[in-house]
């Protein structure tokens, strides 16, 4: 990690700078996830390794459970694969994804120890679980996860105490990155970033993240390449300036922005666009002459587009294609 170092604000409290100058469409720095699992609903059309969604993957004999695009993808997957291909056997069925991912972040653990990784600038130990900011509601829903994981977690592997399987679950909370298919155009998946999950918010970002799901088409193994994210400059950055992304849609009204990173990642957006509102009168204006539609009205169509998404990618999902 040659490219970027480790430094802590006052106000936003450890984030990453670049340590070179970089312009736009440069590559900052590559990572593998930490741990990824497909969500819960495509487990059967999506590669449990590359996360490409295909129609025909061959299952795991053993389990049933997890998919492949080939046995490249199987024999690459099957060091985080083997404890959840045993834990699915003998309960007779996989848990959700929330709780299949802590078990591969415990089960990693548990063969590396929790401490620096090669290639991590901060340990899995050390990432932001924000429990003590969980409203009733959100510890309810922790201690029923936590429940579940126990009841899948095996006897025989290493036993972790509530206090940090918890830690496990509020850092996915907070941490988790969604993973996309081949063309982008679907969430199939969340994993874990630890580099990644150093850099900022920003409304108005200097850098983007970019899903690669790999390439294992070459008939040399030597020639593959692993699914990563790659975080990626939008302009010119300067060596020394702070790296960030925006966390939320920055396309949404300042208001919305704010609403939504304060319920999932517990603070108070104070950035310049967010207290000044700028660029919301362009994202509110309309042509001459027209009435201009209020806030009310803006936010109904908003919904109704997410709305139509949502059973957009579910049709999608389940195959029901309308003809």
């Amino acid at each position: 990690m040659e490219n970027v170092e480790v430094f802590n604000s006052e106000a936003k409290g450890r984030g990453l700078k670049a340590t070179q100058d970089f312009w736009a469409g440069d590559v900052i720095f590559a990572e593998t996830a930490y741990a990824a699992v497909v969500f819960d609903n495509l487990t059967n059309c999506v590669c449990h390794t590359c996360f490409k969604r295909q129609e025909k993957l061959q299952r795991c004999g053993q389990c049933k459970f997890a998919h492949y695009c080939d046995r490249t993808c199987q024999k690459e997957s099957w060091v985080n694969h083997k404890h959840e291909c045993a834990a699915v056997k003998k309960v007779g069925k996989a848990p959700n994804e929330n709780i299949r991912l802590a078990a591969r972040i415990l089960w990693r653990i548990e063969r590396e120890g929790g401490s620096l990784t090669e290639g991590c600038l901060v340990s899995v130990d050390d990432l932001q679980s924000h429990l003590e900011n969980f409203d009733q509601e959100e510890k309810s829903g922790l201690m029923e996860d936590v429940q579940s994981f126990l009841e899948y977690w095996p006897s025989q592997s290493k036993q972790f105490g509530m206090h940090y399987v918890s830690h496990i679950f509020g850092l996915i909370s907070c941490n988790g990155f969604t993973l996309s298919d081949q063309r982008g155009l679907q969430a199939v998946g969340v994993g874990i970033f630890p580099n990644l999950c150093l850099v900022n918010h920003d409304c108005w970002p200097n850098c983007t993240v970019i899903f690669n799901n790999g390439n294992h088409e070459a008939v040399k193994s030597m020639f593959h390449t692993q699914m990563r994210i790659e975080l990626r400059a939008l302009g010119k950055i300067n060596k020394g300036e702070e790296l960030s992304v925006s966390y939320v849609d920055f396309l949404n009204l300042s208001e919305d922005r704010k609403q939504q990173l304060k319920k999932q990642y517990y603070f108070d957006c104070t950035c310049e666009h967010c207290t000044k509102k700028i660029k919301d009168d362009l994202l509110l204006d309309v042509k001459d002459g027209e009435p201009k539609p209020s806030e009310s009205v803006i936010k109904e169509v908003i919904q109704f587009s997410k709305d139509a998404m949502e059973k957009i990618d579910k049709a999608r999902s389940e195959g029901a294609y309308l003809r």
